[in-house]
């Protein structure tokens, strides 16, 4: 799709500084860590992530939204069998991608080699905005490899996956965000979509808490599988965010990149 990296990558940098504004307007908790040392920690994981990204592109040209070009001159997939409205199976294709990631993130949460990657995101002592983007680069890697997959099989429009894409880095960056909502909105919002308060109980350092509320986009389907815990148990400006290494060690760089491997 023409200018679909550039429209993406400018609906990212506008939801970011919207979101980093409103968190310093109205935050719900306090940091317990500098920003300065964690947010350069954090966007350097997201720039090798795209370096990461871009170099798989080159050993494997079709990455999700050119998986979805590809299948569909193929005629791969259900929704190419399929001759639905153009908006049904945008609908459609949302849906099932979200459930997807939703499924995979529990997975990553009972599989230990898996958590092992995934603990880089959940290390993280403080709550914001650039957390949504603090994901080991092989992590990244194996997700992406995932959703080319289910876009062979779903057959999802080029648009659709666009679309579903914006959606989940924008929810992802708003429910991460360290932001003070009104307690009327948030119960409004959660009907739908996960907020940073119902999504900030999934960072818990209480187990029972981070094995729970696995949504990024839709708030749906944790409410139907029975994974949905409403409030923190020792309340959102209480709580203790992260996990077990409660000191500097996770605003490090070298440090976070290494933590899949090492023995604790």
């Amino acid at each position: 799709m023409e200018h679909e990296s550039l429209i993406r990558l400018g609906v990212f940098l506008g939801l970011f500084a919207l979101f980093a504004l409103a968190e310093v307007k109205a935050p719900k908790r306090e940091r317990r860590l500098p920003r300065g040392q964690r947010w350069v920690t954090n966007l350097s994981i997201t720039l090798l992530n795209t370096l990461m990204l871009r170099a798989l592109a080159l050993g494997l040209p079709l990455l999700a939204v050119g998986a979805a070009l590809d299948a569909a001159e193929q005629g791969w997939g259900l929704l190419n069998t399929l001759a639905w409205p153009a908006w049904s199976e945008v609908l459609l294709a949302v849906l099932v991608l979200d459930f997807a990631i939703w499924l995979q993130h529990l997975i990553t949460h009972k599989v230990p080699l898996l958590w092992r990657l995934h603990r880089v995101h959940h290390a993280d002592r403080d709550m914001d905005v650039t957390t949504a983007v603090r994901f080991h680069p092989v992590e990244i890697a194996l997700s992406m490899l995932l959703k080319i997959g289910l876009v062979y099989l779903l057959g999802p429009s080029a648009l659709a996956v666009v679309l579903f894409e914006m959606l989940l880095n924008g929810t992802a960056l708003f429910n991460h965000a360290n932001l003070r909502l009104p307690p009327a909105a948030d119960a409004l919002l959660r009907l739908l979509l996960v907020t940073p308060d119902m999504h900030r109980v999934h960072h818990s350092v209480r187990r029972e808490e981070h094995d729970s509320n696995f949504g990024f986009a839709l708030s749906i389907w944790d409410r139907l599988f029975g994974t949905y815990t409403a409030q923190p148990g020792g309340g959102h400006e209480g709580m203790t965010v992260g996990l077990q290494w409660q000191d500097s060690r996770p605003a490090r760089l070298g440090w976070s990149l290494l933590l899949p491997f090492r023995r604790r």
